[in-house]
């Protein structure tokens, strides 16, 4: 009975070794998944944007612990968990491809910063991120370009960043170099001031009512500054940083006057610079 047992024994640890053999040779172990520089992704190649870069992208967006950070095409994840490490912000990170978007997500758990960085499995013309106060970008000009709508629609005062490619002919408002020679721009969304708006209260002009007429190309504001009376018109320029709107004009003694004004509720409201007492107020006729 012992031998028999003993022989049921051996026959068994034979066939599970057999079994074992041919399992090596017909199922390859499966290695963890690893990116690699410049492969293919849905419509971009991956090259991670240097920390250096990626760092100085971030303080010139001014990221404190109270923005929310969007990174469209997250990749591993760096700049998404470098604005929560180093900046304090909340981020997320949106990635097309699955097994890189798990990769990130390990990075960000190693990193310790999973309270305040999520990576969502997504496209970035698809996803709502809407609610960002910040933006970061590595994509080609024509994806840029594809995003610049959305981009413009989002709340006045949104910060953009871009690794190397720019907006066309929407200008960066500032340029960030890195080292080796690479290079990223910020953008800030701006309001819509386009239009005919109505003074009161702007000094030494000969007229009590002023009609302020402005077009607009993005953040580049030019137009004119003109006395209901007829009797005096004169150019004006300035750019807007989100809702902030400064502007000179020269006064009916030839002086340059600043005006520094803010949108508010759909109005221009604001003061001389000279003169901080003097309220400027600025209501939209058309």
């Amino acid at each position: 009975m012992l031998s028999r047992t003993l022989a049921q024994i051996i026959l068994a640890t034979s066939a599970v070794a057999f079994s074992l053999a041919g399992c090596t040779h017909s199922t390859p172990v499966v290695e963890a998944y690893q990116p690699t520089i410049a492969q293919e992704g849905k419509d971009v190649v991956w090259i991670p944007t240097p920390t250096d870069l990626a760092e100085r992208l971030l303080k010139a967006a001014k990221v404190t612990p109270n923005d929310l950070v969007y990174d469209l095409g997250a990749g591993d994840g760096k700049i998404a968990i470098l604005a929560a490490q180093k900046f304090k912000a909340t981020a997320v990170g949106v990635e097309f491809n699955p097994d890189m978007a798990e990769y990130a997500r390990k990075n960000v758990y190693r990193a310790g910063v999973s309270n305040k960085v999520t990576i969502i499995t997504g496209d970035i013309f698809k996803e709502d991120f809407s609610k960002a106060t910040v933006v970061t970008l590595y994509l080609l000009p024509a994806l840029n370009l594809k995003l610049r709508p959305t981009l413009l629609a989002m709340k006045p005062g949104t910060r953009v960043v871009s690794n190397t490619f720019t907006m066309g002919l929407w200008m960066a408002d500032q340029t960030i170099q890195g080292d080796n020679g690479n290079i990223g721009y910020l953008w800030i969304v701006p309001a819509n001031i386009q239009g005919h708006w109505s003074i009161t209260s702007l000094p030494d002009l000969g007229s009590a009512s002023i009609q302020l007429t402005l077009q607009q190309e993005f953040q580049v504001i030019n137009g004119t500054l003109s006395a209901n009376d007829g009797k005096s018109t004169q150019p004006i320029s300035g750019r807007l940083e989100g809702i902030n709107f400064t502007f000179d004009y020269r006064d009916a003694k030839g002086a340059i006057r600043t005006v520094a004004t803010q949108l508010i509720n759909g109005e221009l409201k604001g003061y001389l610079k000279d003169q901080p007492s003097m309220v400027v107020l600025a209501r939209k006729t058309s």
